[in-house]
């Protein structure tokens, strides 16, 4: 009787640890498909670290991504942002789906935090 108990308390125990993997490597994925994305399409303009200290993110007056004026953004202003463009940054609505923009921001805000550091 107490293995049929303790095997009823592994099953669910045992699915919960396979939905929490599962989330966790959707998340990693998204994480290393929004680090491409951007190591793609932004990184010649504000940097690997965000911070806009290329020679063309000079030029060009590149948002520093780390700042406190990019991070307290809402990712709906960001989502508009890289959808539409801004002033120097073209729009990338044709080149970016919504789930990649997504991504972006997410790497974006990780860009925020380390910076904090």
């Amino acid at each position: 009787m107490s293995r049929t108990r303790d095997i009823q308390l592994a099953i669910p125990i045992f699915l919960l640890s396979g939905v929490f993997l599962a989330f966790c490597s959707t998340a990693a994925a998204q994480a290393s498909s929004g680090a491409a994305t951007f190591k793609s399409k932004c990184q010649l303009c504000h940097g690997a670290d965000g911070a806009g200290d290329t020679t063309l993110g000079k030029q060009l007056q590149a948002a520093n991504l780390r700042s406190k004026d990019v991070q307290k953004k809402t990712d709906a202003e960001l989502h508009k942002v890289i959808h539409d463009g801004n002033g120097n940054m073209p729009p990338f609505a044709d080149q970016l789906s919504d789930d990649q923009i997504a991504q972006v921001i997410r790497f974006v805000r990780a860009l925020g935090k380390t910076a904090k550091k």
